[in-house]
C-alpha cells in the first residue's frame, strides 16, 4: 500500500481523458453534421471532399449557364413566331393584292399594311437578350460541363440571310410586283422555317445537358455526403456511449483517489 503513487487513479484519470476527448469529438460531429470534425479524422477524406465540393459548385454553375442559354433560346423563337405571323399576313397580302379586279390604288392601301410588316419584321433584327444580339452572324458557345466542355449553338442570323431581306424589300403595289413578293415571303418562310427547327435542335441539346448536369451534381453530392456527412443514428448511439464512458470514468477516478485513505488507519 502506498501513497506517493496512485497507478488506478492515473489510469482512471487517462481513460476519463480519453473518453471526454471521444464525447467531445462526437459532440461536434452531430452539433455540425459533418462527419469531418477535424482534417485528422480523415486527412484523405478532407481532401476529396474539398475537391468533390467544388466541382459540384462548378456543375451548378455550368447548370445556370445552359439555363441562361435555354432562355436566350426562348427569346429567339418567341422573336421568330412573331416573324412567321408577319410572313403568313404578307403571303396573304401579296396573294389578295393579285387579284385582276382591284384597281392600283386598291394594291395601294394593301402596301401601306404589307410595308408597315416589312419594317416590323427588319426591326426584329437588332432585338438582344441581356445586351447580346439575338439575330447576328455570331457563334455562341456554352460551357456544358464542369471541365470547362461548350457547345457551340446553330447561328440564327436574320439580317444576313437573302431570302429574308428579299421578303422584307418587296412590295404589292402592283400584280407584278406582288407575285415576286409571294414568291419572296414563301421562300422567306422556309427559311424561317428552317430557323425555328435549328432553334428546336439548341434548345433540345441544352435541355438535354441541364438534365444530365443534374444528375452528375446529385451523383457527386451524393459521393460527397457518404464521406463528408454524419450519420446521426450511428453517431447518437456513440454519443450515448461516450457519455456513459465519462460518467462511469469520473465515477472511477474518484473512487481511486479514495482508496490511498485507507493507509491511514494503518498509521493511526
Amino acid at each position: 500500500m502506498i501513497i506517493n503513487t496512485n497507478p488506478g487513479a492515473a489510469m482512471a484519470a487517462r481513460i476519463l481523458g480519453e473518453s471526454s476527448s471521444a464525447l467531445q469529438k462526437s459532440l461536434s460531429r452531430l452539433s455540425s453534421g459533418s462527419k469531418i470534425a477535424s482534417p485528422s479524422d480523415d486527412a484523405a477524406g478532407t481532401g476529396v471532399a474539398m475537391k468533390f465540393g467544388a466541382q459540384i459548385n462548378r456543375i451548378q454553375a455550368a447548370k445556370d449557364n445552359v439555363g441562361n442559354a435555354i432562355a436566350f433560346a426562348q427569346t429567339q423563337d418567341g422573336f421568330l413566331e412573331k416573324i412567321g405571323s408577319a410572313l403568313d399576313r404578307m403571303s396573304e397580302l401579296a396573294m389578295l393584292a393579285q387579284d385582276e379586279t382591284k384597281t392600283d390604288a386598291d394594291r395601294a392601301l394593301y402596301d401601306k399594311e404589307f410595308t408597315k410588316l416589312e419594317e416590323f419584321i427588319t426591326a426584329i433584327n437588332d432585338k438582344d437578350f441581356n445586351g447580346v444580339s439575338l439575330f447576328n452572324a455570331t457563334n455562341r458557345s456554352v460551357t456544358v460541363g464542369a471541365d470547362g466542355a461548350t457547345f457551340t449553338t446553330t447561328t440564327i442570323a436574320i439580317a444576313a440571310d437573302s431570302t429574308m431581306t428579299a421578303a422584307a424589300g418587296s412590295s404589292v403595289s402592283t400584280s407584278g410586283n406582288a407575285s415576286t413578293a409571294l414568291t419572296n415571303v414563301n421562300n422567306a418562310i422556309s427559311t424561317l422555317a428552317s430557323y425555328r427547327a435549328d432553334v428546336g435542335a439548341n434548345m433540345s441539346r441544352l435541355e438535354a445537358e441541364s438534365s444530365t448536369l443534374s444528375v452528375l451534381k446529385d451523383n457527386i453530392s451524393a459521393a460527397r455526403s457518404r464521406i463528408a456527412d454524419v450519420d446521426v443514428a450511428q453517431e447518437s448511439a456513440n454519443f450515448a456511449r461516450q457519455q456513459i464512458l465519462v460518467q462511469s470514468g469520473t465515477a472511477m477516478l474518484a473512487q481511486a483517489n479514495v482508496l490511498p485513505q485507507s493507509a491511514l488507519r494503518l498509521i493511526g
